[in-house]
Parts: structure tokens; sequence; C-alpha cells
């Protein structure tokens, strides 16, 4: 029988790669998400838990007829993240969608994306399982400040709940709000890739 703690970790997949992607430019390393070893990466950061599920939450991206091109790369970029985690043992959660839109850059058009829907569903989702006493120990990785109601909702239903940063970016919010915080360091995130 183990002795660590059961937990779920929730991972907010866009915010998640906004910030490996920010750490990689710092460190001048080109290098794609979908060459990441996510469990690599958790593994010391989280070796007193025993996660039970990995969920990795993301929007899903759909054909728009203006933006043909590049929503069918963005596309096929899910598809090959999502196959990528699976086999690394993680749940590929949908919530919400990516809007495109055109936008004026310096007099010049482009098309840009965003995902609306995603937080809102990871927070459901923590909430619940908090409620139905389905989960003890919560690791949310995210530096969303708009989760810290759920965070605070989360510890009155009496679930511990851990956030997991960023150690050059953490969000001093969630280390507040959350039970305890593991932040992850550079070095940690550069030895996870391939």
């Amino acid at each position: 029988m183990s002795s660590k703690k059961q937990g779920i970790l929730y991972i907010d997949g866009e915010n998640l790669k906004h910030y490996i992607k920010k750490i990689l430019e710092k460190h001048s390393k080109i290098k794609s998400f979908v060459e990441i070893d996510l469990n690599l990466l958790l593994a010391s950061a989280l070796e007193t838990i025993d996660i039970r599920d990995r969920r990795f939450y993301s929007a899903k991206v759909r054909l728009h007829p203006s933006f043909e091109k590049k929503s069918n790369e963005l596309i096929q970029k899910q598809r090959k993240l999502k196959t990528l985690l699976e086999k690394q043992g993680f749940y590929f959660v949908i919530g919400g969608n990516v809007r495109g839109q055109k936008v004026s850059v310096n007099g010049k058009e482009k098309i840009v994306f965003h995902e609306k829907g995603v937080d809102v569903k990871l927070a459901v989702d923590m909430v619940s399982d908090a409620c139905d006493k389905k989960v003890e120990t919560i690791i949310l990785c995210s530096s969303d400040s708009d989760l810290q109601p759920a965070v605070s909702e989360v510890k009155k239903r009496g679930a511990e709940i851990i956030y997991l940063g960023f150690e050059s970016q953490p969000n001093k919010g969630l280390i507040y709000t959350c039970n305890r915080s593991i932040l992850i360091r550079d070095a940690e995130i550069l030895k996870a890739f391939k």
C-alpha cells in the first residue's frame, strides 16, 4: 500500500504551452511542444503524489471557412498532440472552442486564433470531483488567475489543492489561494525535451 497521497492532475493545455514556449525562447531553444516528455517533466515535481488521472485540457479546433488553411494546420497539430499525450497516459479533454478572427497589426491583416472555455471546463471538473469526493488532492497546472474562485470552492469541499507553476513566472494569486505550490525550474523543462 502506497503512503503517497492520491491525486488528479488538471493541466490547462494552452496555458502550459504558452509558458513553456516563453521559457524556451528565453533560453534560445527552438522546440515544438510535441517534442516534450510530460511524464519526465512532472516526475520529480510530483514524486510525492500518486497521480491517478492526468488530464490535459484543450479547446476544440474547428475548420473555419474564412481561415481554412490555418485552421487545417491547427487541427493537424492538435491531432498530433492528442496522440502524443495519450501515448504518455494523459486524458485529452476537450472544453471550449478555438475561434479565429482577422485583426490589424501595424496596418497589416493577421489571423489570430483564441481559445475560449477551457478554464471553465477545468474549473467545473475540479469542483465537481471535489464535491463528489472523487479526489483528495488536486494538482492544478495553470497560471490563470480566473481559476481562484474554483480553487477556493475545492478547498471548502475538503480537497487539498496544489498549484503547479513555473519558478520563473509564478502566479502569486494561485500561490496564495492554493494549499501549497510546486514550481518547476527552467532546467527541468529543458531536460524534458527529446
